[in-house]
């Protein structure tokens, strides 16, 4: 090799700065103004890269997952950390409940509060389980429905998209604590000396609701492919409950009633609601904000007709 040749191979500049010799300085433009760093980074990630490379398709695709951090940490804040803004906002969605509650039992009933060290105690693990409940909405289940409603839909098996409805519906709402609580109580109310009868009866009311909510998945999935007004739905549904109420028996009408709210609590409505949106965001056509909500609703409306039906049969 010449001289001249050598002294241009020298001189080309390269072509990744942060892939350096070992003793090379280089300046990172994400990196605090002067502060620079060792690029023995950029080799050890490079070398990371190349190894997993060659170990085929699984290790091209954990290449990205071993790489060494050479960023600065930027300090926390609320600006940036979800976990402490979505904190605040429990706190504050929290504090007319407890101002309400202080200020009935000090001013109004005039007696100090009882166990002041269980109660704070209690209303720290409420704020920090709706904060992670929030996030866990937020992370994991809002994200998961959306994105099973678009495969559905880019699927386009309207039996299986049924199917799943239906199957959602009744999953998330025999697992309901407040339904679990009230079939329960129910039971006990109506038969207080058979506990083989109550449980057998608590299992028929929880899985009569179950299946009332399946169904009215399905016709919440149906109206938003078919594009059928929502407020036709709900009137025919609560004329259908204003003609069997008189027939059901006394003491299964207030049950009945009371079915469609704990239906829809803390595991039903955030996957249906997500269902409803994906799907409504996935077809031509549809708006997510009309079309996408109103599964809720039907979801409060079905328990009542499927109870008032379940006491007439008892």
């Amino acid at each position: 090799m010449s001289n001249n040749a050598a002294h241009a191979i020298a001189k080309k500049p390269n072509q990744n700065k942060y892939l350096a010799t070992d003793t090379t300085q280089v300046t990172n433009p994400q990196l605090t103004p002067g502060r620079t760093e060792k690029s023995t980074v950029a080799l050890k990630n490079a070398e990371i890269s190349d190894s997993l490379g060659k170990a085929g398709f699984f290790g091209q695709h954990l290449s990205g997952c071993f790489t060494i951090w050479d960023k600065p940490v930027e300090p926390m804040s609320l600006s940036n950390n979800r976990f402490l803004q979505q904190l605040l906002a429990s706190l504050m969605d929290l504090t007319p409940i407890l101002l309400t509650v202080v200020l009935f039992q000090v001013f109004v009933i005039q007696q100090p509060l009882p166990e002041i060290g269980q109660l704070l105690s209690g209303m720290l693990c409420t704020i920090f389980g709706l904060t992670l409940f929030t996030l866990g909405l937020e992370l994991a289940l809002f994200p998961i429905g959306e994105e099973i409603a678009y495969s559905f839909a880019r699927k386009g098996s309207l039996f299986w998209l049924l199917t799943f409805a239906f199957c959602l519906g009744f999953g998330t709402t025999i697992a309901e604590p407040a339904l679990i609580a009230v079939a329960n109580k129910a039971a006990q109310m109506a038969h207080p000396d058979n506990i083989d009868t109550s449980t057998v009866y608590a299992f028929g009311l929880r899985t009569t609701v179950a299946i009332s909510v399946g169904c009215a998945i399905i016709l919440g999935v149906l109206r938003i492919l078919r594009g059928w007004p929502l407020q036709h739905l709900i009137l025919g549904g609560y004329c259908l409950v204003l003609a069997i109420t008189p027939f059901a028996p006394a003491n299964i009408i207030g049950i009945a009633y009371d079915a469609g709210g704990v239906t829809t609590s803390t595991i039903t409505v955030p996957l249906v609601t997500a269902l409803g949106i994906g799907l409504a965001s996935s077809i031509k056509g549809r708006n997510p904000v009309t079309d996408g909500f109103g599964l809720i609703a039907l979801a409060s409306l079905t328990p009542i007709i499927f109870v008032l039906l379940f006491g007439i049969a008892q």
